[in-house]
């Protein structure tokens, strides 16, 4: 899992103005981070970097709206992936 927060850190600190100690639980979209435009960006990214897909009714806050988010749907969709 620290290997997928890593890469998540690493492609939000590339692509969005983010506060050098981003904490894990913080709202991406309430702290103004990411936008609606940001999330299609994450999501793009989320598919090209992991190997999955991310199905439209999975775009939700509790998934992709922080760092901790991501990282628990990240390691998710793969455990469930077909190995």
């Amino acid at each position: 899992m620290d290997d997928i927060e890593s890469r998540i850190r690493s492609f939000i600190h590339e692509q969005f103005p983010v506060p050098e100690r981003l904490p894990a639980g913080e709202s991406l979209l309430e702290s103004g981070i990411i936008d609606s435009i940001g999330v299609l960006t994450l999501v793009t990214w989320l598919e090209q970097e992991f190997g999955f897909l991310v199905e439209d009714d999975e775009v939700l806050p509790e998934n992709l709206d922080s760092v901790a988010s991501l990282v628990a749907y990240v390691g998710t969709k793969l455990d469930a992936a077909p190995g």
